[in-house]
């Protein structure tokens, strides 16, 4: 019987921003004990929040679920400038554990929106970060989710506007729309790609660049990771069966029927050990032979809140 190949393509899973976020919270319950409570989801992944959960996190949509003076960490996806001065207004010992990189576009908005443009943000309405990032600058921020958007959009001066990018979009996705930006505004300024961060670039890297190989793509990830989501379209987008998982409970064995090259991944905010997980029930229904196939090697690692460090 043929062994079946498994390709890994990396770097997958867990990014430097969702390590950090993941290690804020698990550093203030070691030192305060619970309940640490954590303002929406602390990364997209459901087996990180039930994990955390069950060591005394509590997760709320508002801050008005948590009682005035408690400890509050902000998600890894950003808050808008309002939130951070409710909780300041309500006592509460606030964490930032929003992504560094993340954080560079909030102050890319305020310096644009400062100096009197209108700021484009290229993202999908609704998600955190988003929502977060248009309250940088509410009244000099407007959102566009497509090129029709961006070739339809009206502002106040043609001659002052900049654009900027949701963290997790595919790179082909923001370059089409920021390509109607520039037809639309030719005096435009922005940055292009450069706002979707390194992790999620390179995974998309990884991904394209064994797509061409593979029967099947499976992707390991909670159903509202926009990074994970964005790899399966990728996968799709080359003519390739692909499903997001959120683990290997989750695997259809009638997908992997005639499939004798399979890629397994996993978005930034999935832990490794559940593409280990997969890996095992591909195994489990015949012999495999796993190859990993590396991309880039990242280094990228950032520092703890001030009052974490050496704890």
């Amino acid at each position: 019987m043929t062994a079946r190949r498994v390709l890994l393509p990396a770097p997958r899973s867990f990014c430097a921003g969702v390590e950090r976020a993941i290690e804020i919270v698990e550093r203030l319950l070691e030192r305060y004990g619970p309940p640490v409570y954590v303002r929406n989801q602390i990364v997209h992944n459901a087996h990180v929040v039930a994990d955390l959960e069950s060591r005394g996190a509590v997760f709320v949509s508002e801050l008005d679920e948590v009682p005035e003076h408690a400890l509050v960490v902000f998600s890894a996806h950003g808050v808008a400038p309002a939130v951070e001065a409710e909780a300041a207004r309500r006592g509460l010992d606030a964490v930032d554990a929003t992504c560094p990189l993340v954080a560079k576009v909030h102050a890319e908005a305020k310096r644009a929106a400062d100096s009197g443009d209108t700021v484009v943000l290229i993202g999908h309405e609704g998600h955190e970060e988003v929502v977060g990032t248009l309250g940088v600058a509410p009244e000099r921020t407007v959102l566009v989710s497509s090129a029709a958007e961006a070739a339809a959009l009206r502002v106040e001066r043609e001659d002052r506007v900049t654009y900027l990018s949701q963290t997790t979009l595919s790179v082909s996705e923001v370059e089409d729309i920021a390509a109607a930006l520039k037809d639309r505004f030719p005096a435009i300024r922005g940055q292009g790609a450069d706002d979707i961060c390194y992790a999620t670039s390179n995974r998309q890297a990884a991904v394209a660049a064994v797509v061409g190989e593979a029967d099947l793509v499976l992707v390991v990830g909670s159903a509202n990771s926009s990074n994970s989501n964005r790899l399966v379209e990728l996968a799709a987008a080359n003519g390739v069966a692909a499903y997001l998982v959120e683990d290997a409970g989750a695997v259809d064995p009638s997908w992997l029927e005639g499939a004798a090259t399979v890629a397994v991944t996993a978005g930034a905010s999935a832990p490794p050990r559940l593409v280990d997980d997969v890996v095992a029930v591909i195994a489990a229904l015949g012999p495999i032979e796993v190859v990993e196939r590396p991309v880039a090697h990242e280094t990228q690692e950032f520092l703890l809140p001030q009052r974490l460090r050496g704890a």
